[in-house]
């Protein structure tokens, strides 16, 4: 089984400079060594530590838990708990994490681009522009998106970039936003406005409590594994590997609690469900 990646052996090196002291642990969570610089090395390291190790899930959505968008409570839901979040969660406290290891980060919202063609809604999605000490970029990162770009894009690059989660493109759009493009379909619209992370409460609202938003009406718990992806959507447990997918229903609470801890290492008192919000409940 593959099991949520754990740190080398080898002792991390230490900063320059003293950090902040959750930073270590941080390290530690995914399972990376502090970088001797904030280069474009480091933070490609970073970035796939990151989706390897800490998954994309909505479950306090559905457990009735509270989200709140600052520094302290988003590191501490990913080291103290050691559990993961959706966009404004995973990309809000990876910030906090890069910029106390000395890269330069600005916070940006981004609308995402539906099956419609219409896009969402204002602060849809939290992506991050990175700047780094190699001159190189600038970056885009983003850690909170799901099955998506495996390493940061550059932000600077005429035309395709290769990942192994497709091939990417940066692409300008009206009003000097610009798309995000994965194998030719539009992922989602970026504003290179600098935001702060208390911008993105009405978006997190409306994701928590509207029946609208995918966020309410569905289960998810997904992180990248070494050989393609694993996802536990309910009580339905769906293994990627080398391309060949494999579903296992978990047809016990049992079962289902020993696939959050062993695959992600959640551990849980209690099974997640779907909660019902009526279409009162985001306005």
């Amino acid at each position: 089984m593959d099991t949520p990646q754990q740190p080398p052996p080898s002792s991390p090196q230490q900063p320059s400079q003293p950090g902040p002291p959750w930073v270590e642990a941080y390290l530690g969570r995914i399972g990376a060594r502090h970088p001797a610089a904030p280069d474009a090395a480091a933070l490609r390291e970073l970035h796939v530590r990151h989706l390897l190790t800490v998954p994309f899930e909505n479950l306090a959505i559905h457990l009735g838990e509270d989200i709140v968008l600052a520094e302290k409570p988003l590191v501490d839901k990913i080291v103290g708990a050691r559990r993961g979040g959706f966009c404004y969660e995973l990309n809000g406290a990876f910030a906090a994490l890069l910029r106390a290891l000395g890269f330069s980060v600005t916070l940006l919202q981004a609308r995402v681009h539906g099956a419609d063609g219409g896009l969402g809604i204002p602060y849809d999605h939290l992506v991050l522009r990175v700047g780094t000490a190699d001159g190189t970029g600038p970056w885009l990162a983003d850690i909170g998106f799901g099955d998506h770009s495996h390493h940061p894009l550059d932000l600077a690059a005429q035309g395709e970039q290769q990942d192994p989660g497709g091939a990417f493109r940066i692409q300008e759009a009206p009003d000097g936003d610009f798309d995000v493009v994965r194998d030719g379909k539009p992922q989602y619209r970026v504003d290179p406005r600098s935001r702060e992370l208390a911008d993105f409460e009405a978006g997190a609202w409306y994701h928590r409590t509207s029946p609208d938003s995918h966020f309410t009406r569905s289960l998810i718990c997904s992180r990248l594994s070494e050989q393609g992806r694993i996802t536990l959507s309910g009580g339905r447990l769906l293994t990627t590997a080398q391309g060949e997918k494999h579903a296992t229903e978990l047809d016990t609470d049992e079962r289902v609690l020993a696939a959050y801890r062993d695959n992600f290492g959640i551990a849980l008192d209690r099974v997640p469900v779907l909660r019902a919000f009526p279409r009162d409940s985001a306005g």
